[in-house]
């Protein structure tokens, strides 16, 4: 009898949270009586859930209302590593913009997606805002030749920006042709809306700028490469009206 009588609580329970979840109107009497048990009992059962984390809020009196607390699923929200990668760009773009009403919180936020990444990455994280760099509005001429680059290409550039390793793409330059290169990625332009990305080529042993509405089937290399210095970037990045570190 008592394992039953476990088991019957241990599914009231389970019920219950569920209850809550669904976010509905309801009062401790409306419970009692959908579950089948005395309100003395509903109350141990939500004083069980509350030990179990779950911020239950109940108003005071006999037909007072229950409920989550509106915050309650925050702390369980999950990022994929797209997610996390997209959102700490736009952060650090926001950052350079100085532009607190977009992220009021920036620096927590960046802190907590910072603490799910590996040391390694943490480090390269906290020096993003470093090789990101934004302009003014592009001109009229290159918006006439712009298209939205490739999402899965721009998922691709941003790991590989971030990791710093080689990438592997085919561009086609501003005479259509086309070619495969591999290349060093250290520093990002935006000039909304096109994103211009500054590389090492190692073909050229060159720095070389690529527009990424132009890079086709990026692909992630297994080779890393050490951060080479701002100023052999620098000049170009100025000349599109880039800020400096």
């Amino acid at each position: 009898m008592a394992r039953k009588n476990t088991y019957d609580r241990l599914n009231r329970l389970d019920l219950l949270a569920s209850r809550l979840k669904a976010d509905d109107l309801m009062t401790i009497g409306m419970l009692a009586a959908e579950l089948g048990v005395s309100r003395r009992t509903l109350s141990r059962d939500i004083a069980i859930l509350r030990d179990r984390g779950l911020p239950i809020e109940a108003d005071a009196g006999r037909g007072g209302g229950i409920r989550l607390h509106r915050t309650w699923g925050i702390g369980r929200l999950k990022l994929n590593y797209q997610e996390a990668l997209e959102l700490l760009f736009s952060i650090a773009i926001a950052e350079k913009l100085e532009a607190p009403w977009v992220f009021m919180n920036s620096a927590s936020i960046r802190r907590k997606l910072a603490a799910s990444f590996s040391s390694t990455l943490r480090d390269r994280i906290n020096g993003l805002r470093g090789r990101i760099h934004v302009a003014g509005t592009t001109s009229p001429q290159i918006l006439s030749s712009f298209s939205a680059p490739q999402p899965e290409s721009m998922v691709v550039i941003f790991q590989a920006f971030l990791e710093m390793h080689m990438l592997k793409m085919t561009y086609t330059d501003a005479d259509g042709n086309c070619r495969a290169r591999n290349i060093e990625p250290h520093h990002l332009l935006l000039c909304a809306p096109v994103w211009y990305l500054y590389a090492w080529d190692n073909e050229k042993a060159a720095i070389r700028c690529f527009r990424c509405d132009r890079i086709q089937n990026a692909s992630l290399e297994d080779a890393a490469f050490p951060e080479r210095p701002y100023h052999l970037f620098k000049s170009a990045i100025i000349s599109m009206g880039g800020d400096t570190i």
